[in-house]
């Protein structure tokens, strides 16, 4: 039996929404869940003024290793455990759909939700190989693109071959509060408080002690 199979319907199920709501969207495989998710995600709901934060815990992120990939009933119900906020809700709906990229996620989600004022929320880490993801460009023009700095991506991040493509289209950290009504593309670079916990170093230390 998969772990696909092994989830409940309200584990695939889109989390309700209403239009004119703004909606941060964070992607990731969550492998674990940790700190450093939390901390994003309430900085984002703060700074960018959001209703509510959906994360998006994927099958499997097709530029990793999935060797050491837990469930995903696991890892959704471990992020739920970590993320009890009322304002954020953890689906697994991806895998539902067999969407396997993030530019199918976003563009079902326009489609089939219209009216919501979605964002598109990453750490700085991911903004520096972002230009490796399948229609990262595509993505730039379905939503705006929130990306929350992290450690060891603080200097080179805003100059990754993505960044510096979408150079023009950067909104000042100023504006963050009214962004989410920007329509796309356009992306904003959140400074702010850091956590140096990673998914890599929660599995590696796991091994290390069993």
């Amino acid at each position: 039996m998969t772990s696909i199979i092994k989830n409940s319907h309200a584990d695939l199920s889109l989390p309700h929404s209403t239009p004119g709501m703004r909606i941060g969207l964070f992607g990731g495989s969550f492998n674990p869940a940790h700190e450093g998710h939390r901390l994003v995600t309430r900085q984002a709901l703060k700074r960018l003024g959001l209703d509510a934060i959906w994360w998006l815990v994927t099958p499997g992120n097709p530029l990793k290793d999935h060797s050491e990939l837990k469930p995903l009933s696991e890892r959704i119900a471990a992020a739920r455990n970590l993320m009890d906020h009322p304002r954020v809700r953890i689906t697994g709906f991806e895998a539902k759909h067999g969407f396997k990229y993030s530019y199918d996620t976003l563009a079902y989600l326009k489609q089939t939700l219209p009216g919501r004022k979605f964002v598109w929320i990453m750490g700085a880490d991911n903004l520096v190989s972002f230009h490796k993801w399948d229609r990262w460009q595509d993505m730039a023009q379905l939503m705006p693109i929130a990306v929350y700095v992290r450690p060891g991506a603080t200097h080179n991040a805003p100059f990754a071959p993505a960044a510096q493509a979408m150079a023009r289209w950067r909104v000042d950290e100023t504006d963050a509060a009214r962004f989410a009504d920007m329509p796309a593309p356009a992306w904003i670079y959140l400074h702010g408080i850091m956590s140096d916990l990673s998914s890599t170093q929660l599995r590696q230390g796991a091994k290390r002690r069993g």
